[in-house]
């Protein structure tokens, strides 16, 4: 582990033995760039990307807590994705390399404060190795109430072409979109047009992303749902953050738990995912 910088951002780099390695953000607990132990760059980054705490970072892995979206009366996507996080503890063993963030209530801005009257605690364990990334979430109720809360990790991955990218795990999953009726997918493999927007609940098992001669395959536990995402050209344009030829080099593939959920007084609930290319 070392301690290093993405833009202006103070960061940590996570690196295994064999090469692999990992950067986060202390700003949102952002995982920033993956890179399997050949080398390559597994995530996508948008060089338009403010890089300086001004507004959440564009690509990567952002921390969605405790509201995903617009569904909820708090900030779009929460604030855990543009508050300052504290690296808690890191480690080796058997190979794996990992680093543990943490934030807390007593970390966030006033303004921001104010509007999250509940006491709690994030942790974000990032552990890389060969060919494998885990991400691990969680979240205690550190108060006296109960507290309501959703959670996801917004994933966008690095892919050579979009129109020929397929993701696979789907098949007979209900997900909604911008149409008024949910809807099962037919089809065994999701392919890409343009736009898409889907929300996939309660995934029977893994998933498989396929792009450019490579299978990223995508576990998750605890994370009920799973978001896939790509904003389309028109949409794209609209973007300040995302230059004109990048929305045909990623996909967000999303574990989530989209449905708030309630958490007791004391409990903890933990996401995880795990990826891996093969």
């Amino acid at each position: 582990m070392s301690k290093s910088t993405f833009g202006q951002l103070p960061a940590v780099t996570i690196r295994a033995a064999d090469g692999a390695q990992a950067t986060v953000t202390l700003y949102g607990g952002h995982l920033v760039s993956w890179q399997t132990s050949d080398g390559r760059e597994r995530l996508f980054c948008s060089r338009e990307s403010s890089l300086d705490g001004s507004r959440a970072i564009r690509g990567g892995v952002p921390v969605i807590f405790p509201q995903f979206g617009a569904r909820g009366t708090g900030m779009r996507h929460g604030f855990a994705r543009v508050a300052t996080w504290q690296l808690e503890s890191t480690g080796e063993a058997d190979g794996d390399a990992w680093a543990q963030f943490a934030l807390t209530q007593a970390d966030l801005p006033e303004a921001i404060a104010a509007t999250w009257p509940w006491a709690f605690t994030l942790r974000l364990r990032v552990t890389v190795k060969a060919e494998a990334l885990e991400l691990r979430l969680s979240v205690h109720n550190t108060g006296e109430q109960a507290f309501p809360f959703s959670a996801a990790l917004h994933s966008y991955f690095a892919i050579d072409q979009l129109s020929v990218a397929r993701v696979g795990g789907l098949q007979r999953v209900r997900y909604s979109d911008e149409t008024p009726q949910d809807a099962l997918q037919a089809e065994e493999f999701l392919q890409f047009d343009d736009k898409l927007d889907r929300i996939y609940y309660q995934l029977p098992g893994a998933l498989s992303l396929q792009s450019g001669g490579h299978t990223l395959r995508l576990e998750q536990q605890g994370f009920t749902d799973a978001v896939v995402w790509n904003p389309g050209a028109q949409d794209a344009a609209a973007l300040p953050d995302l230059a004109d030829d990048e929305q045909p080099r990623f996909i967000c593939i999303e574990p989530a738990l989209i449905q708030p959920d309630t958490l007791a007084a004391g409990a903890e609930w933990t996401g995880r995912q795990r990826l891996e290319f093969t």
